[in-house]
């Protein structure tokens, strides 16, 4: 490697340690404000408290990875901007794609990491701090499990499972209910096609329904109903509701539920969480890539790059993250393919990047 390359990867990896250090910090306080209080009303200990914190830092920077990436190469290139680094550089003959190549693969080795931590290290530390947050904290039992596209529940008298489609409506399919007695068979068994939560009522609400139960003679009687209202011993808020479970999970488990869901409605939701999954860790490079020429514009134009560029390239950050949900949503709700809402953002913003970069390169 030149000495020019190790010198920029150098500044790349500097700055990209100050900025993550500082958003984690800046995260790490608001956080610790919010959340500490509830350590203490709940007896916890400082250390519990520290651990929580601490096994927390992977996942904040997995979160903020594309803007972290973003910001060490607006930085990078704005202070060898800003000491005339750049045009000595440019004087001397280098040209502007060589110049920059040290901070694409920075991003590139930044976002290999992130990859790394999202299969191996994420789904520890985000079960560790689920498991501190919602249980010895929140006093929350878990009382199942997700596998395969459907959860499992155990109750205080049975047994449930079903699938849910959407973890913002009490709305479930293939739903089942089973009760077992002391010897482990099974005294009832309740299975509906669809399954509702109806507050008002404090029922449940079950279409096409069939029930099985065990008589005196130790015989089922079974029923069949379109319509059936009942009482059951928990309903949808006695759940611990796993609206992480995706997140504990590592890149290939994720893969590996886009081949083992029963419906098309399920596999389409699966890939959705797989792409966007990877989708969003390399973020960081078609951000990189349209942030560096944003900055060298604004210098040719006002004199000025990272008090313009910083501010210019977190807009653009946003507003791009807007796009790339927006983008998820529609995906998930099967408008569009999930494939095709996991590579637009990359594809078009790389594009213009490329093209920007050559023309100041010229």
């Amino acid at each position: 490697m030149k000495l020019l390359d190790k010198y920029l990867l150098k500044q790349f990896s500097k700055y990209f340690l100050t900025v993550t250090s500082g958003f984690v910090a800046l995260y790490l306080l608001v956080d610790f404000i919010e959340k500490f209080d509830r350590f203490t009303s709940a007896g916890k200990s400082l250390g519990l408290a520290l651990k929580f914190f601490l096994l927390n830092i992977p996942f904040i920077i997995d979160q903020l990875g594309p803007i972290l990436i973003l910001l060490s190469g607006i930085i990078s290139l704005g202070i060898l901007n800003h000491t005339n680094e750049l045009t000595a550089l440019k004087a001397g003959g280098i040209p502007l794609r060589k110049i920059i190549k040290p901070l694409i693969l920075g991003g590139l080795g930044i976002t290999g990491l992130l990859l790394a931590s999202a299969q191996w290290l994420l789904p520890y530390t985000i079960s560790t701090t689920n498991e501190i947050w919602h249980e010895q904290v929140g006093g929350k039992v878990p009382l199942g499990i997700y596998r395969n596209g459907r959860y499992y529940y155990r109750g205080v008298e049975g047994f449930y499972s079903f699938e849910w489609p959407n973890s913002q409506k009490l709305v479930f399919r293939h739903f089942s209910y089973s009760r077992w007695n002391s010897e482990y068979n099974v005294e009832a068994l309740i299975t509906a096609k669809y399954a509702k939560w109806h507050p008002q009522k404090d029922k449940w609400i079950l279409d096409v329904v069939q029930v099985q139960e065990i008589n005196d003679k130790g015989k089922y009687v079974i029923q069949n109903m379109n319509h059936w209202e009942v009482h059951l011993p928990e309903d949808p808020h006695d759940f611990l509701v796993p609206e992480y479970e995706s997140a504990e999970q590592s890149l290939t488990q994720l893969y590996h539920a886009t081949t083992t869901q029963d419906t098309a409605d399920l596999t389409n939701r699966a890939r959705t969480d797989f792409f966007s999954r990877i989708s969003y860790i390399l973020l960081g490079m078609p951000l990189l890539l349209l942030g560096m020429p944003m900055l060298l514009a604004s210098y040719q134009k006002w004199g000025r790059d990272l008090s313009v560029a910083i501010p210019a390239s977190c807009g653009m950050a946003f507003f791009v993250w807007g796009i790339w949900g927006a983008l998820q949503s529609l995906a998930g709700a099967g408008y569009i393919p999930p494939i095709f809402a996991a590579s637009t953002i990359h594809v078009i913003f790389v594009s213009i990047g490329i093209f920007l970069l050559y023309r100041q390169n010229q």
